[in-house]
């Protein structure tokens, strides 16, 4: 065979599944000692692609060469002893082992055949530790490691198995800037031995700093492959779009009105956590709550939900003082929460997308105590219709959606409750600027009609386009609120690392 310059070259892959084809003729050639960035809006075939590579799918059509030969891939093992690993954006380790166990998990040395030599396998991490430069003990409980720590483990994974293509897939939707940054030293290491990267992630700023090669896919089509030196935030933006987006935010035109809800003084019974938090959040307000990692957010909300033990606090509902001591407590006053991590505490994966909609509207759909499935789907059709989710039916599994659209499926199941305040965590991680406009827009219309939001974002630039008011926290303590006209990130950052 010719000789190639590239260490892999995918070729007219096609895959279809029933009602969608979700990769038409797609073609992708990669070089080694490269970064090569993977992009697209959530539902474009990316991870489809992938997995089409990685033999966790079969590909329909099309033919994947390897170092200068033609393979075929029948599982993911295959892959790995092939040479090619990957990173998945959802970390699964086994907690409760120690790194070496983790990292040779499947594949342990072994001595009289049966025995695991655990002193070549602690021998052997060193070596592939030393060789990513991690100051990691290989003898430590990865319960103990930080994620940034734990994704590292992944990369030395992939490492020890010889791999000479790693795909990383959202690698730092979880990570600090200094983790970030010290991710970003371990990929240019690797880069410099030779190994190929295939880099997924919505985030422009990484992509254009970190990338060699930036290649956008929209709708199953590989639409091209550019030299990231060439390309800009709007161009990458147009390209996957499939039009110029002049707008990254909705216009504000809601009008926050009376105090709908005040916290007074909220404290988690653990002395770590969130400490002596007040707010007031006015109806037809957004209300942006901003803070590092550790600022303790999510704690926070989900004590108001009643998810959380507090040791103190008062929680006012239209003046009038309540008690909510469990969730259900906080959906019969009205309130609702669309969590951070919608894989592991908000979709159902193995239900379809109606059952995920409308499985809070059993009351409202039974006749006599039986459950009537005809106003289910009537009810679930509704929510697809109201947050328009890209679905070939409210049959599909949910996990077959992207994840803009998941989110806008468990969006729908909450608004069918009809809250008059919606807290929402981190409710555009993981999802592409086209899906994450759609979610502005939502949400915007939401407060215009009167609805009281609560939004937690990491990304600053969010919080600034699409809230009214912005309160800050730092470690468990609120650090300040600011209005429209103090908006900065300056501000904020002040404000985030008072107490850092």
């Amino acid at each position: 065979m010719e000789q190639t310059t590239y260490v892999l070259e995918m070729h007219h892959i096609t895959k279809e599944f029933p009602g969608v084809k979700a990769l038409d003729d797609v073609t992708l050639k990669i070089e080694p000692g490269k970064v090569h960035a993977l992009m697209g809006e959530n539902g474009a075939g990316k991870s489809t692609l992938m997995k089409c590579l990685f033999g966790i799918y079969q590909a329909d059509a099309g033919t994947v060469v390897y170092q200068g030969r033609e393979v075929k891939f029948h599982s993911a093992l295959d892959a790995l002893r092939g040479g090619i690993s990957m990173i998945h954006q959802e970390l699964q380790p086994e907690p409760h082992l120690t790194v070496m166990e983790n990292l040779w998990m499947g594949r342990l040395p072994k001595k009289g055949g049966f025995l695991v030599d655990y002193k070549k396998m602690y021998e052997d991490t060193v070596e592939v530790l030393e060789r990513l430069k991690l100051n990691l003990d290989p003898r430590a409980l990865v319960k103990t490691l930080s994620v940034s720590q734990i994704q590292c483990i992944e990369i030395a994974k992939a490492v020890s198995n010889n791999a000479n293509v790693i795909i990383m897939d959202e690698p730092t939707s979880s990570l600090t800037e200094t983790e970030v940054e010290y991710l970003f030293g371990i990929i240019e290491d690797l880069r410099k031995q030779g190994i190929a990267i295939i880099y997924i992630s919505h985030k422009m700023d990484e992509i254009l700093r970190i990338s060699d090669m930036v290649s956008v896919m929209r709708d199953g089509v590989m639409i091209g492959t550019w030299d990231t030196a060439e390309m800009t935030v709007d161009k990458i933006i147009s390209k996957m779009v499939g039009r110029e987006l002049e707008e990254y935010f909705p216009p504000k035109t809601n009008q926050p009105g009376e105090v709908r809800l005040r916290v007074e003084d909220y404290t988690s019974i653990y002395s770590n956590s969130f400490q002596h938090v007040s707010f007031e959040l006015r109806r037809g307000e957004i209300l942006g709550v901003a803070g590092l990692v550790g600022a303790q957010r999510t704690e926070l909300v989900e004590g108001i939900f009643g998810i959380r033990s507090c040791a103190a606090g008062r929680l006012y509902l239209d003046g009038e003082e309540v008690r909510v001591k469990c969730p259900m407590d906080a959906i019969r006053k009205g309130m609702a929460l669309l969590t951070e991590d919608r894989k592991h505490s908000g979709i159902f994966p193995v239900l379809s997308v109606g059952e995920n909609i409308y499985m809070r509207q059993y009351d409202k759909a039974s006749d006599f105590g039986k459950i009537n499935y005809k106003k289910c789907n009537q009810i679930a059709r509704e929510g697809v219709e109201q947050l328009n989710v890209k679905t070939p039916g409210i049959r599909t599994p949910i996990n077959n959606l992207s994840g803009g659209n998941q989110q806008k499926a468990l969006l729908a199941r909450w608004l069918l409750t009809d809250p008059d305040i919606l807290i929402l965590d981190e409710p555009t991680r993981g999802i592409d600027v086209g899906a994450k406009y759609e979610i502005y827009v939502i949400i915007s219309k939401l407060a215009q009609e009167g609805k009281s939001i609560i939004m937690i974002s990491s990304e600053m630039n969010e919080l600034l386009g699409v809230a009214d008011r912005i309160m800050v926290m730092c470690a468990g303590r609120k650090t300040g609120e600011l209005g429209q006209k103090e908006f900065s990130e300056e501000a904020i950052m002040q404000l985030a690392t008072q107490f850092a």
